[in-house]
């Protein structure tokens, strides 16, 4: 993996810039080993030293390390002379990715009052609601991007499904052209309204994201303060009712450690179960944003590696080297790029923040993808590739014989699911930029990921320039905003939100009989 290009710190102990967590002052820090884990240290003049858990395995911290692979941003970035990262946001000329995935929040209501949410009306005291028109505008801008305009938006909030324009702004989104669109819910409306996935389906919604914390009542009476289950499970239903195929839908686990650690396990088992409808498990270790002592951080801290520990565990299909960073596949996107000249979505992320692996069902059978794939030899070789053709020792026309080759040199035919063409495998899953890039594959595939969003305890800033999950705002600015600049930085969800909010008291008076709040 020689080619991996990353201005990225390596080894440690290392330093690295951070917030505190208490006056978001921007100080130093310094991430370290400690009894096999990965610690972040940090002392603010003013409230003192800070640690926190950063990676519970330092060997799969080393591992990750090694596929670090910076972007190229933005082209036009809308701050181009920027100095400190995150104060000086929105996209800026200092972040090393582009936009892979737009957060469009919608509104900060919600028909729930989960403790464990960020992003709330009845704790923040006013009502954060875009007009459509706003809306159109931050899609604009996504759309506008380069050298490449973002392709995937997902709709959040709050509760998005109650925005009183739902379903028009699902329709804009399609006609500017983003190729996913998802919405991130709690999957009330879709379970109460039969027809609500179908709607959704008719104006060009492609992927639902919903909140699923486990197989227990007790999961969501803790996490999200009342019974839910049923509520999922018939979200679920519906999603799979829609026509022409159901609808795409991806289950959210928020994972704390001691409530629902134990769970992971029979989610991935259920949502296996129900490939048909749930084409993947995204599962988020939960971020803590208000006041918490440190013992009761760390006792329920649970990062990546703890989530890769407890699945195989709790199932008998993966291990621990099945896992891999998000920025593994980067040279994939540089090899399409290479071919027809057109900049491409690249997964550019820091090394620490999400893991992903592939796994493929035949019946009963669980196939994970490194079982027919060495994909660490695989995309080693591919960004050789990469370097070979910059450097001219190779010309981009042999590009798709050089990966035949690869594929021939690190494919498994006899372990890979029956009858998979690996180079059409390869060029639909890495090459296409559309919707439809899996559409002509035919085997059961779901795609197991995990992504640690920062809270201002292990905030790594390294983390901050790196990221592609990035936050549209309507401010005139039109700022585009890194998705844990905004939530746990110094001040942009707060500055946004109250800048573009109503008091909830005058929301109140206005929507009288309102109930989601």
């Amino acid at each position: 993996m020689n080619s991996y290009k990353s201005a990225l710190k390596k080894g440690l102990p290392k330093t690295t810039s951070s917030i505190c967590p208490f006056c978001k002052e921007i100080i130093s820090a310094e991430i370290f080993e400690r009894d096999g884990s990965v610690w972040i240290k940090k002392e603010c003049p003013k409230h003192g030293l800070s640690e926190d858990i950063y990676w519970s395995d330092v060997e799969m911290y080393l591992k990750a390390e090694a596929f670090a692979y910076d972007g190229y941003g933005v082209d036009n970035p809308n701050i181009a002379d920027a100095k400190t990262c995150p104060s000086d946001c929105g996209l800026c000329d200092m972040h090393l990715s582009h936009t892979a995935l737009a957060n469009v929040d919608l509104t900060n209501r919600c028909n729930l009052q989960c403790p464990i949410c960020f992003a709330n009306a009845n704790v923040a005291g006013y009502v954060y609601e875009p007009s459509y028109d706003e809306i159109v505008g931050m899609l604009e801008v996504l759309r506008a991007n380069e050298p490449v305009p973002t392709v995937a938006v997902q709709f959040s909030g709050g509760e998005p499904t109650i925005y009183p324009r739902f379903f028009d702004v699902i329709k804009k989104a399609s006609e500017l052209g983003f190729s996913q669109v998802q919405v991130a819910t709690n999957g009330i409306k879709i379970a109460k309204d039969p027809e609500f996935a179908q709607k959704m389906i008719d104006c060009g919604m492609h992927t639902v994201y919903l909140q699923f914390d486990g197989l227990r009542e007790e999961n969501y009476i803790a996490a999200r303060g009342r019974p839910l289950l049923d509520i999922k499970r018939k979200a679920i239903e519906n999603c799979r009712k829609t026509k022409p195929k159901p609808l795409a839908t991806v289950l959210v686990p928020t994972i704390i450690n001691g409530i629902n650690d134990d769970q992971v396990g029979e989610i991935l088992k259920f949502g296996i179960k129900n490939i048909d409808v749930v084409r993947g498990i995204t599962y988020q270790p939960v971020s803590f944003t208000g006041r918490i002592s440190q013992e009761d951080r760390l006792k329920e801290r649970f990062t990546l590696p703890d989530l890769a520990d407890r699945l195989v565990k709790q199932t008998d299909f993966l291990e621990k080297d099945d896992f891999y960073p998000v920025p593994c596949v980067a040279p994939i996107s540089d090899l399409a790029y290479l071919i027809d000249g057109k900049p491409k979505p690249t997964f550019s992320a820091h090394p620490h923040c999400g893991i992903a692996t592939y796994l493929f069902i035949e019946g009963s059978k669980v196939i994970p993808i490194t079982r027919f794939i060495d994909v660490t030899g695989f995309l080693g070789d591919a960004s050789d590739i990469v370097e070979n053709v910059r450097e001219s020792q190779i010309s981009k026309s042999k590009i798709p014989s050089e990966l035949v080759k690869l594929l021939k040199k690190y494919f498994d035919k006899e372990k890979a699911p029956k009858g998979m063409d690996p180079f059409k495998f390869i060029s639909s899953l890495f090459l296409s930029d559309g919707k439809n890039g899996l559409s002509d594959i035919h085997w059961n595939m779901m795609l197991v990921s995990a992504m640690h969003f920062q809270d201002s305890f292990n905030y790594d800033i390294e983390r901050v320039k790196r990221c592609l999950i990035h936050y549209a705002t309507p401010d005139p600015k039109r700022r585009i905003v890194p998705f844990c600049a905004y939530n746990s930085g110094p001040v942009f969800r707060e500055e946004i939100e109250r800048k573009y909010g109503v008091p909830l008291d005058e929301w109140k008076k206005r929507n009288k009989g309102e109930d989601d709040i």
